[in-house]
């Protein structure tokens, strides 16, 4: 039995459930310097926010701060009106800059423990890499990826999640432009189910109607 084409669309996922994201008042310092100051933010189903600025201005500060990593200085945030430490478990999947593979494990098994560790059946791994276009690389140990694959593969762990809320951390960075065009489709599915996406990035992404929210000007 041969695997569906790359171009064939998956199955329509079921839209999630309404989610809403609320920042107000927040304030963020990195030792005497100060990133954000009464920072507000608020984001609906299908919306999109890329944290633009030079190096330093705060973009991962506010993406841990959001994911309930980090505890801002001042200022609230909520995630259904939880804060987010508490909502993560339901809502949350968080990209950072490590893609979290073992170099001795293939990308099966490492999608496998993501999968069996959100509750998510394992047959959602082979379309989450066909549309990466990954999935011919199914059982090459990670050690043998590029970077840019190595980069795919942990957007395919994100999709696995099937979470709302996507906080992605330089999600382009090592991606070819094959990649990002990959990478613009699943954040539009991910949007037209009614996901949220937050994205910090030094390039330029070509997502319609995403807003941009530059850290260095806060």
């Amino acid at each position: 039995m041969t695997s569906a084409p790359l171009s064939q669309p998956p199955e329509p996922a079921p839209a999630f459930p309404k989610l809403a994201l609320s920042v107000s008042g927040l304030a963020l310092s990195r030792g005497d310097t100060v990133l954000a100051h009464d920072l507000a933010l608020e984001l609906g189903p299908g919306e999109a926010v890329l944290l633009t600025g030079r190096n330093g201005t705060g973009k991962t500060s506010l993406l841990r701060a959001l994911a309930g990593f980090l505890e801002p200085d001042a200022g609230e945030i909520t995630i259904n009106g939880e804060r987010p430490a508490l909502a993560a478990a339901d809502a949350i999947a968080w990209l950072g800059h490590a893609d979290g593979l073992k170099p001795g494990e293939s990308i099966r098994q490492a999608l496998r423990f993501w999968a069996d560790l959100h509750g998510v059946p394992r047959s959602a791994i082979l379309p989450a890499l066909r549309a990466l276009e990954m999935d011919h690389l199914i059982d090459r140990p990670a050690a043998r990826l590029s970077r840019g694959q190595q980069r795919r593969c942990a957007l395919a762990r994100v999709v696995l999640a099937n979470r709302p809320l996507w906080l992605l951390d330089e999600p382009a960075g090592p991606l070819d432009g094959e990649g990002r065009a990959c990478l613009a489709t699943l954040v539009a599915t991910h949007r037209a189910r009614g996901g949220l996406v937050i994205a910090a990035t030094h390039q330029p992404l070509d997502w319609p109607d995403a807003r941009s929210l530059d850290m260095g000007r806060l």
